[in-house]
C-alpha cells in the first residue's frame, strides 16, 4: 500500500515527507545520544571526593533528564504510533518535547549561574550553617524547584503555545528549535572578561610560564612557578594570573569555542546548550571569580578546593594565604597542578 502512495502524485508528497519526518526523528535522537554520552562521560571521569555543591546537583539533573527524553525518544521511535494513558504519541511529539525542553533550557541560565555564584559565595570563606545531609536536601530542593519553575513559566505562556502552532503549521515536516538568548550573553560576557583579563596580566602570565617547570607529584603532572616575593606588587593581581593560567590550561578549548560563537554569531539550540561540560565550564568560572573577590577571607582548609572536579585552585593561593605573610628570605615556590 505504501509503494501505491508513492505512485501518484499526493502519493509521491506523503512518502517524501514521510521520509523527512523520519531523518528529522533520527538527528534528534542521535543529537540526543551523542549529549547523553558526553553528560554520563563527564560525570565518570570527575573525581569522587568532590564537595557538594549546587551546581554539582544540578549536573547530574541535566544528565538525568538528558537520559529520560533518550528513553521517552527511542519508545516514540520504535512503536511509531501508539497510545499511553488516552494520549496518542507520534513521532511529532520528539520534536514537540525537543521543543519544549529548548525553551526551558533557554531561560535558566541566569537562575542557575546566579545560584551557584551565590552558593560559592557564601560557603567559600566558611563552613555551612548546615549538616552535610541538610546542605544536600537544599541543594536537591533548589534543583527540583528551577525545574519545576522553568517548564511552569514555558506551558503556562500562552504565546509559547502560539509559536509551536505556527510553526508546525509552516513547516510540519521539519523540527525548528530555539536557542537561548541568556546562553550567548554569557558567552559574550566571558569573553569580554577574559580578554580585559588577559590583556592586563599577559606579561605576568608570559614570564610565569616561560619560567615553569613541569614536575610529578603523586603521579600528577604539575607546573612548579618560581615566585619572588615583591611587596610592590598588588596581592589580587598576581593571584588574578594565577588563576588565569589554571583556567585557560584546563578549559582552553572552550574558550575557543566561546569566541568562535560570539565573532561568528553562531545559534546552538538551547537543548544542545545547556550541557554538563558546559556547566563545569562555568563552575569552574564562577568559583575562580569568587576566589578572586574574597581571596583574602578564602580558608586553606582541604575541603574548600574540592568544590571544582576539574581545576586544583588550592595552590593560586601558595605563598598567598596569609596578607601579613613576612617576605622569605629565599625564592618560593608556587605549584598549580594541571
Amino acid at each position: 500500500m505504501a509503494a501505491r502512495l508513492c505512485e501518484n502524485g499526493s502519493g509521491q508528497y506523503r512518502c517524501t515527507h514521510g521520509n523527512q519526518t523520519l531523518e528529522t526523528s533520527c538527528v534528534l535522537l542521535l543529537i540526543m545520544l551523542g549529549k547523553v554520552f558526553l553528560d554520563f562521560f563527564m560525570l565518570q571521569v570527575k573525581p569522587k571526593n568532590v564537595k557538594a555543591s549546587f551546581m554539582g546537583y544540578f549536573c547530574i539533573s541535566v544528565a538525568l533528564l538528558d537520559l529520560t527524553l533518550l528513553l521517552i525518544f527511542c519508545f516514540i521511535f520504535c512503536f511509531e504510533d501508539f497510545a499511553l494513558w488516552g494520549m496518542r504519541f507520534t513521532k511529532y511529539h520528539i520534536c514537540l518535547f525537543t521543543q519544549i525542553t529548548s525553551l526551558t533550557c533557554g531561560i535558566l541560565h541566569y537562575p542557575v549561574y546566579l545560584v551557584a555564584a551565590l552558593d560559592y559565595y557564601t560557603t567559600v570563606s566558611q563552613t555551612s550553617p548546615f549538616s552535610k545531609r541538610g546542605q544536600k536536601s537544599l541543594y536537591v530542593f533548589a534543583v527540583v524547584i528551577i525545574w519545576i519553575s522553568g517548564f511552569f513559566c514555558i506551558l503556562k505562556v500562552p504565546a509559547v503555545y502560539e509559536e509551536l502552532e505556527i510553526q508546525k503549521s509552516v513547516s510540519p515536516y521539519q523540527c525548528p528549535v530555539s536557542a537561548s538568548l541568556q546562553s550567548y550573553s554569557v558567552s559574550c560576557a566571558m569573553v569580554l572578561l577574559l580578554g580585559t583579563a588577559l590583556l592586563a596580566r599577559w606579561k605576568d602570565m608570559v614570564s610565569t610560564l616561560l619560567s615553569a617547570r613541569l614536575v610529578s607529584i603523586s603521579s600528577q603532572p604539575a607546573l612548579m612557578f618560581p615566585y619572588t616575593s615583591n611587596t610592590t606588587t598588588c596581592f589580587k593581581w598576581q593571584l588574578l594570573s594565577r588563576l588565569l593560567i589554571c583556567f585557560l590550561g584546563t578549559w582552553a578549548p572552550l574558550v575557543v569555542l566561546q569566541v568562535l560563537v560570539v565573532f561568528l554569531g553562531a545559534q546552538i539550540p538551547a537543548y544542545v546548550d545547556m550541557n554538563v561540560p558546559w556547566l563545569y565550564f562555568i563552575n569552574s568560572f564562577l568559583l575562580a571569580a569568587v576566589y578572586w573577590c574574597r581571596c583574602h577571607e578564602v580558608e586553606l582548609a582541604e575541603g574548600t578546593w574540592s568544590s571544582d572536579p576539574f581545576v586544583s585552585w588550592k595552590f593560586c593561593f601558595v605563598p598567598f594565604d596569609n596578607e601579613n605573610t613576612e617576605p622569605a628570605d629565599e625564592p618560593g615556590v608556587v605549584i598549580v597542578i594541571c
